[in-house]
This record gives C-alpha cells, structure tokens and sequence, in this order.
C-alpha cells in the first residue's frame, strides 16, 4: 500500500492560520484590546495565507516551507504575550565589540 506523503506547505499554512486564530481568541477572551495595527496585521496575515498559502512574497524574508516570515513570527509572539498579560517583550540590548588583542 502507498503511503500518502503529507503536504508540507498546506501543513505550515495552517499551522500559521491556526496561530493567528488563537492569538486573537487569547485577546478577546483576556479581555485585551489589541491596536487598530494588531488587528489589521492578523487580519491580512491571514487573508494572504488564504490566497497564497504564505504571508510573505521575498524568499530572503523567510525558509521555503515556511508560512510566515521571521518578523511576521516574531510579531505573532509579541500579541500572543500581550493577550496573556506576560511582560512585554525585551529587546536585547546590542552589544559592544569584543576586544580581539585580549
């Protein structure tokens, strides 16, 4: 018997469309009102998985299997947290060059 070999695009399409539905559930069960921008983020983020299958166009801006890009990921977290009320995110600090003569 052939074994079926899984669809791994359709799979992070909708893992990410599954992503943003429960950030947003999280927000509205928390009673967290997110930004006019959060909203409009989620709401086209999810429109272009819809229409494409991945919310971003630049190959340079993301793997090849994946759904969403690096920021697009990262912003994802930042509304997940805030509709749990954790800390906002930290942004690290940059560091100061190392000193190769030591």
């Amino acid at each position: 018997m052939k074994r079926k070999v899984p669809d791994l695009k359709a799979l992070a399409r909708r893992a990410a469309l599954n992503a943003l539905r429960r950030a947003r559930r999280k927000a509205e069960r928390a009673g967290v009102e997110l930004s006019e921008w959060e909203g409009e983020f989620l709401g086209s983020v999810e429109d272009r998985l819809k229409t494409f299958g991945r919310a971003f166009g630049d190959p340079e801006k993301g793997a090849p299997g994946e759904a969403l890009s690096a920021r697009q990921r990262t912003k994802l977290r930042e509304i997940e947290v805030k509709a749990t009320g954790g800390p906002p995110a930290r942004h690290s600090q940059p560091r100061e060059p190392r000193n190769s003569d030591d």
